[in-house]
């Protein structure tokens, strides 16, 4: 008989588990609380609009491509990438918005138009960021946080110093650049991150290379496009979905969860991987005695944030927006520290729109715009309905102010989604939506680990686990785990344990 894995939730990293070992003969089932696939990357249809509900920002599409290709495939098998430009556009307080150009000449030249001898300086920065890519990608990122042993390789302890582990990004852009509108540019990536960027490591302007080297691209019919080409592909490869099935509790017997249990039905297993939010699994499912880690472990993460969504259908065009919009029209430290410092609704937010119908006019009616809003928030905040109201109209007024279009009247479709819609949708801890904080302090071995200390068949991916949040680190993820599943329970070619 085949080894049976059950794998709970159905984002990313689960299905690229899922995929990995049905590839090798494993028997695979996934379970989703929801009504389909894709865990935070899912999507809904209201009124003639398409919303992607979560990731927006389509980088690092060589991870995506390699990770198709394990299994004979390339994504233009399931979508058509496009590439943006600009790749983005930002609005700052008093200046022009600064729109980002997909020619690494362009950008040369815009950054040198801003500031004088800024351009050197760039080629200097990127070409940093692409070797910090580069290690990162191909020796830090692999590795499965297991113990500190993984990174005592040769070639990777003669990175570190290079890689500026122990520097800041703040302190790596500062030092080049004096504008505030580059500076605002560059550390921009890391600020979904979950500390100030001045208490990042350095070694993060990786995403920099991501960014302004490698592009901002869009996959033609919306993000979900994506979502539905790893469910494509798991379902090709013999993977069994099980949506609108939460898991509420397992049975245990000698150091093995042996079911799973969904509405009182309990689902025999061999193996457990574990895709939905860590600590849910961790402190609401097993009991108390099973735990990986403590409560008092938990309370003292330091998270990403949570965000304030607004998904609107708008019945008219917007001339001034761009795909990409990011609205740093406030104080950046300011709205920083409130989410990461003071942890209190912002006073002065600074926020993002996704507009998709720029490039893509079937996600909206005819003549029409679908907007995406998110203001990042701090998480564990006490959800006010009411505030919504009142940072919807900010969102009006400031694109208002910047386009000259009013869009107030034009609202055909409203959807606010925030703290409490995380925690009910994802069993997202403290409502994040992001992850934990890639502070030092809980980069790799220092995050919580795949495997369970103290049930021999459980397994953890996702972001609260190794390499991340995102998408590429979920897909990362979801082939580590299954590496190490393999290795350690070594399945034969027919799906059975040697």
């Amino acid at each position: 008989m085949r080894t049976k894995v059950s794998v709970i939730g159905s984002g990313f990293s689960s299905m690229v588990a899922a995929c990995c070992l049905a590839q090798q003969g494993v028997e695979v089932d996934i379970y989703e609380k929801n009504d389909g696939p894709g865990g935070r990357a899912s999507y809904f249809e209201a009124d003639g609009f398409c919303f992607d509900m979560g990731p927006s920002w389509y980088w690092m599409p060589e991870v995506f491509e390699n990770f198709f290709n394990k299994f004979g495939k390339k994504a233009s098998d399931f979508y058509d990438l496009v590439q943006l430009d600009p790749g983005y556009q930002v609005f700052f307080i008093n200046d022009e918005p600064v729109k980002i150009p997909a020619s690494k000449n362009e950008l040369f030249d815009l950054f040198e138009s801003i500031e004088s001898g800024s351009a050197e300086k760039l080629d200097q920065f990127l070409k940093e960021a692409e070797y910090k890519y580069r290690v990162g990608m191909d020796e830090y990122v692999w590795k499965p946080g297991r113990s500190v042993t993984e990174f005592m390789d040769v070639k990777v302890l003669k990175s570190f110093t290079k890689l500026q582990m122990l520097s800041s990004v703040t302190k790596a852009v500062h030092s080049l650049f004096t504008d505030h509108r580059l500076r605002q540019i560059l550390e921009f990536p890391v600020l979904f991150l979950g500390s100030m960027p001045n208490r990042i490591p350095a070694l993060y302007t990786l995403m920099n290379h991501a960014d302004l080297s490698l592009g901002t691209w869009y996959p033609k019919g919306g993000m979900y496009k994506v979502t539905e080409a790893f469910y494509t592909l798991a379902v090709s490869l013999g993977v069994k979905f099980h949506f609108n099935m939460p898991i509420d509790a397992v049975k245990i017997q000698q150091r093995k969860i042996t079911a799973l249990i969904s509405g009182g039905q309990e689902i025999p297993t061999d193996f457990i991987i574990n895709g939905s939010d860590y600590h849910h699994f961790d402190k609401e499912i097993l009991p108390e005695e099973f735990s990986n880690y403590s409560s008092s472990y938990w309370e003292s993460r330091e998270m990403a944030p949570s965000s304030l969504l607004f998904y609107l259908g708008i019945d008219r065009e917007v001339p001034g927006l761009e795909h990409h919009n990011l609205f740093f029209d406030s104080d950046f430290k300011t709205h920083a520290s409130e989410i990461y410092e003071t942890k209190v609704w912002p006073s002065d937010p600074l926020f993002y729109i996704c507009a998709p119908s720029k490039t893509d006019v079937n996600c909206a009616p005819s003549g029409c715009e679908n907007l995406f809003a998110l203001i990042p928030i701090a998480p564990g905040l006490k959800e006010d309905k009411a505030l919504h109201d009142k940072y919807l109209a900010e969102i009006i007024r400031r694109i208002k102010l910047k386009t000259g279009v009013d869009i107030s009247a034009n609202i055909i479709f409203k959807k606010s989604f925030s703290i409490s819609d995380f925690k009910s949708r994802y069993n997202a801890f403290k409502g994040n939506a992001y992850g934990l904080a890639n502070t030092l302090k809980q980069t790799a071995v220092l995050k919580p680990k795949f495997y369970s200390k103290k049930l021999d068949n459980l397994y953890h991916t996702g972001q609260l686990t190794v390499p991340g949040p995102g998408m590429p680190p979920a897909i990362v993820s979801g082939q580590l785990v299954a590496e190490q599943f393999l290795e350690r329970h070594k399945i034969k070619t027919n799906g059975q344990l040697i």
